[in-house]
């Protein structure tokens, strides 16, 4: 060893200073044999049904972000593990009308985790059938249901998409949004917020606007009951859905028959300058005289940007549990679906950062709430009691729970229950793999960089709250500039905080 008095010691350690730092690898998980996993997941018993959605999700959602995730990702498309092109009357997509409660929601939760990543949006928006399955799911779940919830989230997050909010509007999905808003109280927070912001998506395109002045009355009756709510998280949404609306002179016409301007008024009293602000631009709109807008459906260009939406409760209160000394989870895709070549790296290219809106002015560029939240902070959503209902089982159940109570619920909330149910399969991992270790450093990774703009709802209600823990958001930014014409939409995502759950009885064979 070289001492300081050595000749040729500060150059060696000049040389050693500026030496180009080793990063260490990411290793790629190994390849699958993805046409023997659609053939288990359309003909499989229910059971390796449900294992399977659960472990093609995991690998998605605990892989870390970047190359890894990225690979995975395109190994999913590329393999077309959906089947968007299949002819077949019965493909992998077809499993959301299964008649076994977990295939559904097992169903939902990947698809939900496909639409979390820009390019698994793309993919999603070229499925015929995909839409149809969504809302009619949507239509037919008990308003509690993790199935349902997962759905509305997926779309969401779709509804960035030009082509996908067209679809949406066409489908009437507006006047289903506006008549579930209308029950609000009935609703837990995390729904409530979802709905918001794909509402205010949808209205912030020509046709959503036409097809609210349909109804322009009740709509704008839902949409100024919603400023009182106490869950405050929701009024982004709603002041872009009314500022939007009310360019079409036959709802500002009747919005000043039910004295609107009035009702914004009482709510601008409150201190809060931001929130203000935009009631005025509100009230400006709602006075203005000029004629209905440009129409919006002839833009070419694409709402959605590369914003990567990935949360932890797509992998939250996991009801599917490994019977002793069973395959599952990443161990399962190994053991029994080993494949050649079917990972492929690929750059993943950035798009051209989107114009943001300012604080000031209402929301008219689509978002979703895990956008806002992971500018605003973490806590924890809460979940409704009748969800702690005891049904027949046939396979062993989490006793934990990492999904929120709602206003009318108290489910208590605990640390260890997130990091049973999003580090369970990860501890069993060779630490090779990838999977292991780096999950709960990459969950909270994912969420602290501020993205180029806002794309889903907040999830979380006030920081106040004994119920919130720690949930992660992010926020728009805004210019104080009038607000312009415009027909974009948001989307809505929340982190979910643990939560003790009475054992759930669901069949499965």
């Amino acid at each position: 060893s070289m001492s300081p008095y050595d000749d040729g010691y500060a150059s060696s350690m000049l040389r050693a200073s500026i030496a180009p730092q080793r990063f260490k690898e990411v290793p790629m998980l190994p390849s699958l044999d993805y046409e023997k996993l659609k053939k288990d997941l359309v003909e499989g018993s229910d059971r390796l049904r449900a294992m399977l959605l659960q472990a093609l999700r995991w690998r998605l959602t605990r892989s870390l972000p970047g190359e890894q995730r990225d690979t995975v990702l395109q190994a999913f498309i590329r393999n077309d593990l959906l089947e968007r092109y299949s002819t077949k009357q019965k493909t992998v997509l077809h499993l959301m009308r299964s008649k076994n409660e977990i295939i559904r929601q097992y169903m939902a939760r990947l698809i939900n985790a496909f639409a979390s990543l820009a390019e698994g949006r793309v993919y999603l928006s070229q499925i015929p059938i995909l839409l149809k399955l969504l809302t009619e799911t949507l239509r037919m779940e008990e308003k509690d249901s993790v199935t349902r919830e997962n759905v509305l989230v997926s779309l969401q997050k779709l509804s960035l998409r030009r082509s996908q909010q067209s679809a949406m509007i066409t489908d009437d999905l507006i006047g289903w949004l506006v008549d579930e808003l209308h029950e609000s109280d009935c609703l837990n927070d995390y729904t409530l917020e979802y709905s918001a912001a794909l509402l205010m998506n949808l209205c912030l395109r020509t046709k959503g606007k036409r097809k609210c002045a349909e109804n322009a009355k009740h709509v704008l009756k839902v949409l100024t009951d919603l400023l009182g709510h106490e869950n405050h998280e929701i009024r982004p949404y709603v002041n872009g859905a009314l500022y939007s609306i009310l360019c079409i002179p036959s709802v500002r016409q009747e919005a000043k028959e039910m004295s609107v301007e009035e009702i914004l008024r009482c709510y601008s009293n409150e201190d809060n300058p931001d929130l203000n602000r935009q009631i005025e631009f509100i009230i400006k709109q709602l006075n203005s005289v000029d004629e209905e807008g440009p129409e919006s459906d002839d833009e070419e260009d694409e709402d959605d940007s590369d914003e990567d939406l990935m949360e932890t409760d797509i992998d939250a209160e996991e009801v599917l549990q490994p019977k002793p000394r069973e395959l599952y989870g990443e161990s399962l895709l190994t053991a029994e679906y080993l494949g050649i070549m079917t990972n492929m790296a690929k750059v993943k290219t950035k798009s051209t950062p989107q114009p943001q809106t300012s604080v000031d002015e209402p929301l008219q560029r689509p978002v979703t709430p895990s956008s806002h939240r992971n500018a605003e902070g973490s806590r924890e959503r809460e979940y409704p009691q009748s969800r702690q209902k005891s049904e027949e089982v046939s396979m062993p159940v989490s006793r934990h729970n990492s999904r929120p109570p709602t206003r009318s619920g108290s489910r208590p909330s605990t640390a260890d229950s997130r990091h049973h149910s999003l580090d369970s399969e990860c501890g069993r991992l060779p630490q090779d793999s990838g999977l292991d270790g780096p999950y709960e450093r990459q969950t909270i990774s994912a969420f602290t960089s501020r993205p180029k703009i806002p794309r889903t709802p907040d999830t979380a209600a006030n920081q106040n709250s004994p119920h919130r823990g720690q949930a992660l958001t992010l926020a728009p930014q805004f210019s104080q500039s009038e607000p312009q014409q415009s027909s974009r939409p948001a989307s809505a995502s929340a982190t979910v905080g643990g939560g003790q759950q009475s054992e759930r009885r669901l069949t499965m064979t």
